[in-house]
């Protein structure tokens, strides 16, 4: 707005905010849902969330904590990546079980619960969660420490990854099961002979380990699965910083306009595609499609 005003062109924020809502709800998410059946159709989904805030949204609060779900593809030797945002005004594990609807393949995440409520995937959990709870055990003296052996496992795992960077995904499979495996059940062996404070920093890495014993192994399932959810982090990363520019979302439609357009800049990026000229293309050629009234 202040941009255009100091080049001598006034159009109010509002203006501009129906703008965008107009835009995306004729020709951005029609795209967004076709973008979301590619999805689904692949082997490997990233899933995570974070906070927004929306405020103006019926029956709640302007201090409310609503959610941005986001989702991504994960297949390094298969189709296009595609990250997906889609806002919800909570973090019920029942909004992803619906957007995943017909999802049959592994579902990578941080462990959180609610996503149990998506069934027929397999679990697979991020090994960065996992190790950022012995980092955060560490004492002041880190030698022989017991929080510095469960990171050592840690750290060995994720060297093996990236000296599988390159292989094909079945021969990672593979050299997971014959070499990481070896470290898997000794390190889950380790943590079950360990005695420690309940509550601790200690307790709560052991604890978070053991409950979560099976969704860690789950990355041996699959060679396309990724040893943590590092992509997706950096994906929410992004839109964390504009959140910390615009504060809050003014309108529940404006909030998922936002996800709409996030998902496209975001996809964008993530195939390498300069973003101006991508959005420049849709706004030149889905109005065009969109005259024939036909979906497709």
């Amino acid at each position: 707005e202040k941009d255009w005003s100091y080049q001598g062109i006034n159009v109010g924020r509002a203006t501009l905010g129906n703008w965008v809502l107009k835009a995306s709800r004729e020709h951005l998410f029609p795209l967004f849902d076709l973008m979301r059946e590619e999805l689904l159709r692949g082997a490997v989904i990233a899933a995570d969330e974070t906070e927004v805030q929306v405020l103006k949204e019926k029956d709640r609060a302007p201090s409310s904590k609503s959610k941005m779900w986001v989702y991504r593809s994960i297949d390094p030797e298969g189709s296009p990546p595609i990250v997906l945002f889609e806002y919800q005004p909570g973090r019920s594990g029942n909004y992803a079980a619906s957007f995943l609807k017909g999802f049959k393949g592994k579902l990578m995440t941080d462990a959180y619960q609610g996503y149990n409520a998506v069934s027929d995937v397999t679990h697979c959990f991020c090994w960065a969660h996992n190790r950022r709870y012995w980092h955060n055990a560490l004492p002041k003296e880190r030698k022989g420490s017991l929080a510095k052996i469960g990171l050592d496992y840690c750290d060995q795992l994720f060297a093996l990854e990236r000296e599988w960077a390159e292989l094909p995904w079945e021969e990672r499979h593979k050299a997971r099961n014959e070499h990481a495996r070896k470290i898997l059940d000794e390190y889950f062996a380790w943590v079950e002979s360990l005695n420690v404070l309940a509550g601790s920093n200690l307790g709560k890495a052991v604890q978070y380990t053991l409950n979560n014993k099976e969704g860690l192994l789950g990355y041996l399932s699959d060679g396309r699965v990724e040893i943590s959810n590092n992509r997706i982090e950096s994906n929410i990363r992004k839109f964390v910083i504009g959140r910390n520019n615009f504060i809050a979302i003014d309108t529940a439609s404006g909030a998922r306009a936002s996800a709409v357009c996030y998902s496209l800049v975001l996809t964008a990026q993530e195939n390498g595609l300069n973003v101006y000229e991508y959005l420049k293309h849709l706004f030149s050629e889905l109005p065009k499609r969109r005259k024939n009234k036909d979906p497709e």
